[in-house]
């Protein structure tokens, strides 16, 4: 059975939580269906809402900010991971979401993560920019040009729209959010649970029946993410 997972290149703990499940799980990659969650442009976000779908994203106060950059530096230090922290002046998240997009169908997409989260989270350099990402997927003996010519590609942007749809209609809150069976675990501290839940569902053990998903009419009335407070993409 294939499980799902909402990953993001603007998320160290989505980086530093899939960098541990996948060297500490074998196969895991394979079991997971894995999906891109980002803070989409304006071109984006208006084929989102022709479905009915909303990107519950709230950019995160300075304080929150500031904290969230101390926490992260700790964390990677525990894991043993190197971090260099990346300054994000004008954010465009679709060139590596969308690349990332572009690089799954052509069966690269791996390769093409492992680059952008290098390139993000071990430099310190500006995804944002497809000047930067191209030499460095084609070094990796990626096609660079062609993957950075996502952003305007209408297939690529729908199947982009269509993933976010997905994170509206699978009350997406926060990344990374892990999704085994019925069960549900956000962030990387939920690390052993995941690992937990994927043995409990190999070995035919999982408790899904004690679990069930929120209905959509409940959804409709209080709402599918939780908005009240900034928090952003942690």
């Amino acid at each position: 059975m294939t499980h799902r997972l909402y990953f993001s290149f603007q998320s160290p703990f989505s980086w530093m939580a899939l960098r541990e499940l996948e060297a500490r799980v074998p196969g895991f990659a394979t079991e997971f269906e894995y999906i891109p969650f980002w803070d989409p442009d304006d071109r984006t976000r208006a084929g989102v809402e022709q479905y009915g779908a909303k990107i519950h994203y709230t950019r995160m106060s300075k304080a929150k900010h500031l904290y969230i950059l101390h926490d992260t530096k700790r964390l990677a230090s525990g894991f043993g991971h190197d971090l260099t922290w990346p300054v994000d002046v004008n954010p465009w998240w679709e060139p590596s979401a969308l690349g990332w997009l572009k690089a799954r169908e052509s069966g690269c997409e791996r390769a093409f993560y492992d680059v952008v989260t290098e390139v993000r989270w071990n430099r310190g350099a500006d995804i944002s920019d497809p000047v930067v990402l191209r030499p460095a997927l084609d070094a990796a003996g990626l096609e660079g040009a062609a993957l950075m010519a996502a952003v305007d590609d209408p297939h690529i942007r729908e199947l982009g729209v269509q993933a976010l749809v997905s994170a509206h209609r699978d009350a997406v809150f926060g990344i990374p959010l892990f999704q085994v069976g019925r069960r549900r675990f956000w962030g990387v501290d939920r690390i052993e649970e995941v690992i937990d839940a994927v043995e409990d569902r190999r070995t035919g053990s999982s408790p899904d029946t004690a679990e069930t998903t929120t209905p959509v009419a409940v959804l409709a009335t209080i709402g599918s993410m939780d908005a009240d407070s900034p928090g952003g993409c942690g």
